[in-house]
């Protein structure tokens, strides 16, 4: 089953990554993007675990979709 994921998810998930790069990383960017997951994962009846695991994947390693 492929992990549906939608752009509210991947732009907060971009700037987690991004802080999180420069050393920043907020609690509130992470608290949010954790929220985000989980509600994300309630609404679509998927588990939070793929979702957070596609999401950090697809954010993460953009070039493994190309092949």
């Amino acid at each position: 089953m492929a992990i549906k994921l939608n752009n509210e998810l991947i732009e907060l998930e971009r700037t987690a990554w991004a802080e999180q790069q420069n050393g920043r990383l907020t609690v509130e960017t992470a608290a949010r993007v954790q929220a985000a997951i989980t509600a994300h994962a309630e609404a679509t009846g998927q588990s939070r675990f793929d979702v957070e695991r596609e999401l950090k994947r697809v954010v993460r390693h953009p070039a493994e979709d190309d092949g």
